[in-house]
C-alpha cells in the first residue's frame, strides 16, 4: 500500500468550503466569438492526441484536491502554467490517474472545461500585455437575469447622493475595508450611490435625499459664529452653492389695490402661479393697499394657494397695508430675524390708508428690503407724492438688530442704501397727464404690448427720469394695460359720471448695492381678478445672493405654524369636495336615446 500511494502520489486534503465565485465582467461581442474559436480548437486538439488528454485531466484532478491558498495562485492557474510549458513529467504521472477518471467518451467535455481555464489565461495575456493574469472563477449554475440600474426606481432615489459628497465613496471604502464588489456594488457606484459594507436593503435605512453630515463635521460646526469662507458656517459659500449653484433666486413681487372689497376672488393661481414660468419662485412677497377687513383669511387664502411647499416667513400691517412674506420650507434656516417699521403720511386720517410698511432680513449674505406704499391720490398731487417718498427713506427706521452688510456704502437719511437688495410697490398714484378720449383712442388703436404711446404721458416716468423721486431704482419694461381704473367684475374702465382716466397708478420698483444683480424676468398685470377697481401687478425677479456669516441673528426657521396647518387642511378640504362634486356629476347624469 505504501508503494502504490508514492506512486499514485495521493495528497492528503483538509475539506474546506467552496470558495465564493466573483462574477466576471461582461465580455464583449470579440472576446465571445474568439472564446468559441479557442475553445473548439483545444478540444479538437486534445481529442487528437492522448497524452496532452491525459495531461490535462490529471491536472484538473490535482487542481481539485489542492486546497485553495489566499495571497497565491490559484491551482488552476498553476495546471495552465505547467500545461502551457508542456511539463511532460507531471503529465505522464498524473495520466494514469486521468485515465482512470474517465473514459474516452468524457474526453470532450473534460477538455472543454479545461480550454475554458486556458482560454481564460489566454485572454489574460492578451489584455494585459502579454502577462499572466488568473481569469476569473465561473459560478456553476447560470446567475438570474439582473435589471440594469440594480434597485427599484425608489431605492435609487433614496440613496443618491449630491455630487459635493462624491468622495463619501472613497472614504467608506478605506473606512471599511471591503474585500470583495460585488456586480451590484459596482453599478450602484456607476449610477452614483452610497455604499458601505451593509446590504443593498439596509443601505435604505443608512442614507436618504439628505446630504449625508460626518461626524466630525458636526462637531467642528458652529451655528453661532461663522466665517466667510468656512465648510462648516450655515450661512457660507459651501452651503449656498448647495442650493443654489449658481448663486441665484427667484422672487415674486406682487402689489394689489383691494379697494377694502371683503369679498376676496375665488382662485388665486393665476394672480400668484402665472403659467409662462415653468417653475414656482423661491420667495413671494405680496403687498396689499386697502386690504380686506380680514386680513387673516387674506393669509389664509395665500398659504392655501402657494401649497406645502411654502411657509409664511413674516407679516406685518399698518392699517390697511398688508404685507406677506412666503419662502420655501427648505429655505427658512438661511434667513435672519424679521423685522419691520411704518410711516404714516396722513396724520389727520384715524384709519391709516397712506403710508408705507417696510420689512427687512438677511438672507445668506445678502439683506433684503421690501417696501410697499400708499401715496397720496389725485391727478395733479404730484409733489405730495414725492413728499410721502421722502418721508418714507428717512422716517424707516430700518434695520434695528440685523448688522449692515456693507456699512460704508450706507447712508442714514435714505434707508434704501443700508440694504443690498430693495423692493419698492404699491399704490403710488401717479398718472397719465393726457384726458381721457385721448388715453381711450391709444389704448383702441395699439394691441395689448405696445403701451408706448401711454408711457410718454405717464408721470412717474417723467419724474424718475429727472431723479426726484425713487432715486437709484430701476423699473421694468411695461407691456400691459393701466391696472386703474375699472368697473368691479368687467374689463371695461371707468364709465360712471367721473370718467376718471386709465392709468399705471400700480408699480413695482427695484434698485442694488451692486450692479446687475437683480434681472426683471417678468412684468405683467392679473386681467382675470377683478373684484376691485385695480387689477393686481407682479413682477418676477432672479436675483444674485452671496454667502455670509453666522453671527447674525437668525430666525432659527420660525414660521407661522397655525396659518400653514389651516392652509394645507383647506387645500386638502378643497380637493376633496372638488372630486365629490364629479362624482355627484357622474352618477346624476341621464343618458337620453334620441
Amino acid at each position: 500500500p505504501d508503494e502504490l500511494k508514492a506512486n499514485m502520489k495521493i495528497k492528503s486534503v483538509t475539506p474546506r468550503p467552496p470558495r465564493k465565485p466573483r462574477l466576471e465582467r461582461a465580455a464583449s461581442l470579440d472576446e465571445k466569438s474568439w472564446r468559441r474559436w479557442r475553445r473548439f480548437r483545444t478540444s479538437q486538439e486534445s481529442l487528437t492526441d492522448p497524452n496532452e488528454t491525459s495531461s490535462s485531466n490529471g491536472s484538473l484532478q490535482e487542481a481539485s484536491l489542492s486546497p485553495p491558498v489566499r495571497g497565491r495562485a490559484s491551482p488552476c492557474h498553476q495546471c495552465c502554467q505547467q500545461n502551457s510549458s508542456h511539463s511532460l513529467p507531471d503529465a505522464s504521472e498524473a495520466g494514469p490517474v486521468g485515465k482512470s477518471r474517465g473514459g474516452p467518451s468524457d474526453l470532450g467535455k473534460r477538455a472543454s472545461e479545461f480550454s475554458s481555464a486556458f482560454g481564460g489565461l489566454l485572454r489574460g495575456k492578451a489584455f494585459a500585455g502579454g502577462k499572466p493574469r488568473l481569469s476569473q472563477i465561473m459560478p456553476a449554475r447560470p446567475l438570474p437575469p439582473m435589471e440594469h440600474n440594480v434597485a427599484s426606481h425608489t431605492l435609487r432615489t433614496a440613496n443618491r447622493i449630491d455630487s459635493d459628497c462624491l468622495d463619501y465613496r472613497h472614504y467608506s471604502q478605506h473606512k471599511f475595508g471591503r474585500v470583495s464588489i460585488s456586480l451590484s456594488d459596482t453599478r450602484l457606484h456607476r449610477n452614483g450611490m452610497v455604499y458601505d459594507n451593509c446590504s443593498t436593503d439596509s443601505m435604505k435605512s443608512t442614507f436618504s435625499l439628505l446630504t449625508p453630515i460626518r461626524s466630525k463635521d458636526v462637531r467642528s460646526r458652529s451655528y453661532l459664529e461663522g466665517s466667510l469662507l468656512a465648510s462648516g458656517a450655515l450661512l457660507g459659500a459651501e452651503e449656498l452653492s448647495r442650493y443654489f449653484p449658481d448663486r441665484n433666486i427667484g422672487i415674486f413681487v406682487a402689489t394689489w389695490n383691494m379697494q377694502g372689497q371683503k369679498e376676496l376672488p375665488v382662485n388665486l393661481d393665476d394672480f400668484l402661479l402665472p403659467t409662462d414660468p415653468d417653475y414656482a419662485q423661491d420667495m413671494y412677497v405680496i403687498g396689499v393697499q386697502e386690504g380686506c377687513p380680514d386680513r387673516r383669511e387674506w393669509e389664509i387664502r395665500l398659504q392655501e394657494t402657494l401649497g406645502p411647499h411654502y411657509v409664511m416667513l413674516y407679516a406685518a400691517a399698518h392699517g390697511v397695508l398688508y404685507m406677506s412674506v412666503f419662502i420655501r420650507r427648505d429655505l427658512i434656516w438661511f434667513c435672519s430675524e424679521v423685522e419691520y417699521a411704518t410711516v404714516t403720511t396722513r396724520i389727520v386720517s384715524q384709519i391709516k390708508t397712506k403710508g408705507a410698511l417696510g420689512i427687512c432680513f438677511t438672507f445668506f449674505g445678502t439683506s433684503f428690503l421690501f417696501i410697499t406704499s400708499h401715496f397720496t391720490s389725485g391727478d395733479s398731487k404730484v409733489n405730495e407724492r414725492k413728499l410721502d417718498y421722502n418721508k418714507t427713506i428717512q422716517a424707516l427706521t430700518l434695520p434695528k438688530n440685523v448688522p449692515d452688510t456693507n456699512p460704508y456704502r450706507s447712508s442714514s437719511s435714505d434707508v434704501t442704501t443700508r440694504f443690498d437688495e430693495v423692493f419698492w410697490f404699491g399704490d403710488f398714484n401717479f398718472r397719465l397727464n393726457k384726458d381721457r378720449e385721448t388715453v381711450d383712442s391709444i389704448l383702441n388703436q395699439n394691441p395689448e404690448t405696445d403701451v408706448s404711446k401711454l408711457l410718454a404721458y405717464d408721470q412717474l416716468t417723467s419724474e424718475m427720469s429727472r431723479g426726484s423721486i425713487f432715486k437709484g431704482f430701476q423699473e421694468a419694461d411695461i407691456h400691459f394695460r393701466p391696472s386703474y381704473k375699472f368697473d368691479i367684475g368687467k374689463d371695461s374702465y371707468d364709465t360712471t359720471s367721473k370718467q376718471r382716466t386709465p392709468s399705471y397708478t400700480d408699480r413695482v420698483v427695484y434698485r442694488s448695492r451692486y450692479r446687475d444683480d437683480i434681472h426683471a424676468v417678468k412684468y405683467s398685470s392679473c386681467p382675470v381678478i377683478k373684484t376691485s377697481d385695480h387689477r393686481p401687478v407682479f413682477a418676477l425677479f432672479r436675483v444674485k445672493v452671496r454667502p455670509g456669516r453666522d453671527n447674525i441673528p437668525l430666525a432659527a426657521g420660525q414660521f407661522d405654524r397655525e396659518l400653514y396647518l389651516i392652509g394645507i387642511k383647506r387645500r386638502i378640504t378643497r380637493e376633496l369636495q372638488k372630486r365629490q362634486e364629479q362624482k355627484d356629476q357622474k352618477s346624476s347624469s341621464i343618458c337620453s336615446v334620441s
